[in-house]
C-alpha cells in the first residue's frame, strides 16, 4: 500500500501526542489503527486532549496531568457535565487571524466532530475493550446520551455557499492569465525577485488544481514517476492511501512542462522517479513543498487577484466547471475527484445563483408576450 508524506507526518504527530495520554487512549488508538487513518486518529486524540484539559480545569478530574485521568473519572461524569462541555465548545471563540482582532465561534460541524470522537472513545471503553477480568473498563456511557445535532442546511444552500467562494464562469482562466502576465506589475523590486524565481512552479501549482481538482496533499505527494505526458494523466494517492489516476487539462500539462524545464536548475532537483515534483531550495538543499507552503502560495496569489481562496476552493472551482462542461456527468465527477458518494458530487451541479436568476427572468418574459 502507498504511504503518503501526509500519512507519515500525522503518524509522527500522533505518536508525540499519545505520550500525554492515559494508557486506555493508547490502547484505543492501537485498536483503531487498521480502520481509521492517522489523520482521523490524530484529530480524535486532539479532541480527547481538549476534553481532558477541560475536566482538569473544572475540577472534575482531581489530578494535574492528563495522563493521570482514570477511567473511574470518565465513568462518573454526569450528563449535565458532559452537556456543559459541549456548550463550552460551542460558545468558544477564536481569532480569525493573528493580525486581526476579528473572532468567530467554532463551526457546529466541528462541535459534532468532538461529539463523535468522544462517543467513539466511550464506546471503546464501555463495550469494545476487554480487560483481564473479561470486562470493559466500565459500563456507564454518558456520551451515548449526547445528541449529535444535525446542522440544518438545505442541499441548495450548501451549493450556493460553495458558489460564493469559488471562481465562477471564466474567472479561473482570467485568474491564471493575470498571474502569468499582470501580477508582477504590482510588485515591489524585492517581491518581484522572488515571484520571478518561483513563477513557473507556482503557476503550475495553480493550474494543476484548476485543471484536475486534486486535493492539496495529493498534489504535494506527486512524484516524477506519477506524470504521464502522453496520456495527459497523473497518479495520485487518495484518502485511505488508495492510488488513483486523474485526467489533466492540456493547458495544465503545458504549465507543468514549463515548470519541469526550469525545476532542476532552479531548485537543484534531480530527475529520479521517486523525486517530489514540487520542491523548494532551503539552505542550498532541495526539499518538497509542504501542504502549508502550497496553501500559502494559493492564499497569496488568489488574494492578489480577487479574494483569498484555499486549494480546496480551487478544487470546488474545477468540479463546478467539470459539471458545467459535462452536463452533470455524476460518475465522471466522482471518478475525477475521488468521491465515494454521489451526494457530494451533486453539489457542483447547478451551483450558481446566476442560473437561478436567469431562469427567473426567462419565466417572467412569458408575461411580455
Amino acid at each position: 500500500m502507498a504511504i503518503s508524506k501526509q500519512h507519515e507526518k500525522f503518524e509522527s504527530q500522533l505518536e508525540i501526542l499519545l505520550k500525554e495520554m492515559p494508557k486506555y487512549v493508547v490502547e484505543y488508538v492501537d485498536a483503531k489503527q487498521d480502520i481509521r487513518s492517522p489523520i482521523t486518529l490524530f484529530n480524535y486524540v486532539r479532541d480527547f486532549r481538549d476534553f481532558f484539559n477541560w475536566l482538569i480545569a473544572e475540577g472534575i478530574a482531581k489530578c494535574e496531568q492528563i495522563k493521570d485521568i482514570s477511567p473511574d473519572t470518565l465513568e462518573a461524569i454526569t450528563l449535565d457535565e458532559a452537556r456543559n462541555y459541549f456548550k463550552y465548545l460551542a460558545r468558544k471563540k477564536f481569532k480569525v487571524s493573528k493580525n486581526d482582532d476579528e473572532t468567530k465561534q467554532i463551526d457546529p460541524k466541528t462541535v459534532n466532530r468532538h461529539k463523535s470522537s468522544l462517543r467513539s472513545l466511550f464506546k471503546y471503553l464501555t463495550i469494545e475493550a476487554e480487560l483481564e477480568n473479561k470486562e470493559p473498563y466500565f459500563h456507564r456511557n454518558v456520551m451515548q446520551k449526547i445528541e449529535v445535532t444535525k446542522v440544518k442546511e438545505t442541499f441548495n444552500e450548501r451549493a450556493n455557499n460553495i458558489s460564493k467562494k469559488i471562481f465562477i464562469g471564466d474567472k479561473d482562466l482570467e485568474f491564471l492569465d493575470y498571474i502569468k502576465s499582470e501580477h508582477e506589475q504590482s510588485l515591489s523590486p524585492s517581491e518581484l525577485k522572488y515571484f520571478r524565481r518561483d513563477k513557473e512552479r507556482n503557476i503550475s501549482i495553480l493550474s494543476l488544481f484548476l485543471g484536475t481538482g486534486v486535493r492539496v496533499n495529493e498534489l504535494s505527494n506527486l512524484r516524477i514517476k506519477d506524470i504521464d505526458f502522453t496520456s495527459k494523466e497523473i497518479s495520485v494517492i487518495r484518502k485511505g492511501n488508495k492510488k488513483d489516476t486523474v485526467s489533466v487539462t492540456p493547458s495544465a500539462m503545458e504549465d507543468l512542462q514549463n515548470y519541469l524545464s526550469v525545476r532542476n536548475e532552479r531548485y537543484k532537483a534531480g530527475n529520479g522517479e521517486n523525486e517530489f515534483v514540487y520542491v523548494k531550495l532551503y539552505k542550498n538543499e532541495t526539499m518538497p513543498l509542504t501542504n502549508r507552503a502550497i496553501e500559502d502560495i494559493v492564499y497569496k496569489l488568489t488574494k492578489s487577484f480577487d479574494k483569498r481562496m484555499s486549494p480546496h476552493k480551487l478544487r470546488h472551482t474545477y468540479a463546478t466547471n467539470l459539471a458545467e462542461q459535462t452536463n452533470g456527468d455524476i460518475p465522471l465527477i466522482m471518478s475525477q475527484l475521488g468521491h465515494t458518494s454521489s451526494d457530494i458530487s451533486l453539489l457542483y451541479i447547478n451551483t450558481t445563483r446566476e442560473k437561478a436568476r436567469l431562469a427567473a427572468e426567462a419565466l417572467d418574459r412569458r408575461r411580455e408576450k
